[in-house]
């Protein structure tokens, strides 16, 4: 197990280990200059194999980022079934999933590196092996750039994705209810009391989630509606309204405190947002520190929950041998 940082020349730096292809520090400069982490973690990469229970702070997800209904799809004529590993589905690629392997380093320099993994035929219950290339780049604009690549050498589904808890703040502590988020989203997915798709495709517009122009994540997520009931807060997946274009940003995170901006850019087609409701001060963090409820918030960028069992043509997250799967997401830093 072992890390790295990349670093550019603004200051700006990043700590990545090859357990689980793990962002464990992301410092950005804030309104005043001053570094800020703004990722919530633990101090070692150790700590990451003792508290894997507990988390996946930073971890890069696969095979299947998200929920797969019941653990089943069927491909190709065949049914597989998966580990139901949260409630009665299959959650993040399950319970040893490759946020928990080590991968191999491939290249490394001061500004990037390249993580390898080869995942078996039936790892998890997925069929294919599937061998996955994933690439960090930091570069003079502040921006982090994730590149995936991935091939097969039988039909599968795949669908990976960063997990980084965000807290532009700065200190992991406090409520990410202050922060300005903005969505290019007129579409999310209702889900049901287990936290899956129903199925359908619900419009933004008149509701809590409806995030098309700027505004506080705290300000509607009290609000009696059973979709927020059903997630706790908002765990909700958003069809952006430009899937495959990483031209412009798909969405904006800022926080008035420390002025520190994040724009998220993606070739995929959809994002769960997660409010950390399920945080409860038993994570403790970089520092010893405790990660209370809603101290961070995740933008996941990815193929649709549950897309297996759908008909998205969009969002269809089937490889077969011959074809490689790419994807990639940037998260750029400014301030106010």
């Amino acid at each position: 197990m072992k890390t790295f940082i990349l670093s550019n020349n603004n200051g700006m730096n990043a700590e990545v280990t090859n357990y689980g292809g793990r962002i464990m520090r992301l410092m950005v400069p804030d309104r005043d200059g001053k570094m800020q982490d703004v990722v919530l973690g633990f101090d070692t990469a150790e700590d990451y194999l003792r508290e894997r229970n507990l988390s996946d702070f930073g971890a890069a997800i696969g095979r299947y980022a998200n929920r797969i209904g019941q653990g089943r799809f069927t491909l190709e004529g065949r049914t597989y079934q998966l580990p139901q590993n949260n409630g009665p589905h299959c959650l993040h690629g399950g319970p040893t999933g490759w946020q928990y392997s080590l991968f191999e380093v491939v290249d490394n320099c001061r500004n990037a590196i390249s993580f390898e993994l080869t995942s078996p035929d039936g790892d998890n219950g997925f069929p294919g092996t599937v061998k996955v290339r994933m690439t960090y780049c930091l570069t003079e604009y502040n921006t982090l750039t994730i590149d995936y690549e991935a091939t097969t050498d039988a039909p599968t589904v795949l669908n990976m994705t960063n997990h980084s808890y965000f807290n532009l703040n700065g200190d992991g502590k406090s409520s990410i209810l202050n922060h300005i988020l903005q969505i290019d989203a007129d579409r999310f997915l209702p889900i049901d009391p287990t936290s899956l798709p129903t199925g359908a495709i619900a419009e933004v517009a008149d509701s809590p989630f409806d995030f098309r122009k700027p505004k506080a994540i705290g300000l509607d997520i009290a609000r009696d509606d059973q979709q927020l009931l059903n997630g706790s807060g908002y765990d909700h997946n958003w069809l952006l309204n430009r899937p495959g274009d990483d031209s412009l940003p798909c969405a904006r995170l800022a926080s008035p405190l420390t002025g520190i901006v994040m724009e998220v850019f993606t070739t995929e087609p959809g994002m769960q947002v997660y409010t950390g409701n399920f945080l409860d001060g038993s994570q403790r963090g970089k520092g010893g520190g405790a990660y209370p409820r809603r101290s961070a918030v995740c933008l996941e960028t990815q193929k649709y929950p549950d897309s297996p069992n759908h008909n998205w043509p969009e969002s269809d997250a089937r490889l077969r041998p011959g074809e490689r799967f790419t994807s990639r997401t940037r998260f750029k830093f400014s301030t106010l």
